[in-house]
């Protein structure tokens, strides 16, 4: 008999992994996702997770809890009998949630632990420049990210591939390495392999105060910070006392260049910024308050003074 199984998770990276158990006829027995949020224009229209409009189009019982220690929530999670518990973008679990199911709880992690751990590790691999990241499914443990993995796979990160073109490839990805994982924990054939600790590094959490572009930098650290941030939250800089968002670029590497900051175009079709040891070209960018637009968009509205700079 197949493991009854509650799947935990809130946003679009989270549905197809349950999507995959649904289509394999694994009986998901419930789904506990974020609660409903008032957002959009003049924060009046109720939210509802990906996750939980997901489980509603398939008549999945939902759980929204705001306290995961709760004694009402736990007494209503022990009841749908799980037998395994997978999460994917969701919360930190206590134990109490997490020790429940006899097969216990997995998670789906978007990168190759013990590498990348924490809040943002699709931003941070594609950030420092890694030519390959991936996804990896552990049991989860006590401190973050931390638990015996189960099973990885790998992912190509192409030079000029953005944080978004990452995460999109690894959501369907990820949905196929948590079904190997389920059948894998459904045979019980498996070995649990330690991660080392010596290769761990962070992927904290962002804030617009750390998405400020230096352009003293070395170019190809710009250009990696650059699609490491796209498209959300997004790189950004100053114009003319205004805040601009690079959202795509592509490098240029030079022995001579101008002083970081420096924009050359011809007014038309090319944007391109100096820094350490080449040039940035713009080729996607957001003015405040502006929708996206290519940098041919741009110019064709902006006209920028001579000797103007980001920074």
């Amino acid at each position: 008999m197949k493991p009854r199984i509650v799947f935990m998770g809130t946003p679009e990276f989270a549905v197809p992994a349950l999507e995959i158990l649904i289509a394999a006829d694994y009986p998901v027995v419930g789904v506990v996702t974020s609660t409903d949020k008032y957002g959009g224009r003049g924060n009046k229209t109720l939210l509802e997770s990906a996750v939980k409009k997901c489980a509603v189009k398939y008549g999945i019982p939902v759980l929204q809890p705001k306290n995961l220690k709760a004694a009402d929530f736990q007494i209503e999670l022990r009841a749908l009998r799980a037998d395994l518990q997978i999460v994917v973008a969701f919360r930190m679990l206590p134990e109490s949630v997490w020790g429940m199911p006899k097969l216990g709880t997995f998670n789906l992690h978007g990168s190759l632990l013990p590498k990348y751990r924490g809040a943002a590790p699709i931003n941070w691999a594609v950030i420092k420049g890694e030519t390959e990241s991936g996804c990896t499914t552990f049991k989860i443990q006590h401190e973050i990210d931390t638990g015996d993995i189960l099973l990885q796979h790998r992912i190509a990160i192409g030079p000029d591939d953005t944080a978004g073109d990452l995460h999109d490839r690894m959501m369907l990805e990820g949905a196929e390495l948590v079904l190997d994982t389920v059948k894998l924990l459904e045979a019980g054939d498996y070995t649990l392999q330690a991660q080392d600790a010596t290769q761990a590094c962070p992927a904290p959490k962002l804030f617009r105060e750390n998405c400020q572009i230096d352009f003293s930098a070395a170019a190809p650290a710009v250009h990696n910070f650059i699609r490491g941030l796209s498209p959300y939250p997004a790189a950004w800089t100053m114009l003319q006392n205004a805040q601009v968002k690079v959202i795509r670029s592509s490098l240029e590497v030079v022995t001579h260049h101008d002083e970081p900051g420096t924009i050359l175009t011809d007014d038309k079709t090319f944007l391109k910024v100096a820094a350490d040891g080449g040039y940035v070209h713009v080729k996607e960018l957001q003015l405040a308050g502006k929708r996206r637009m290519t940098t041919e968009a741009f110019l064709r509205g902006t006209s920028l003074p001579p000797g103007a700079t980001f920074g």
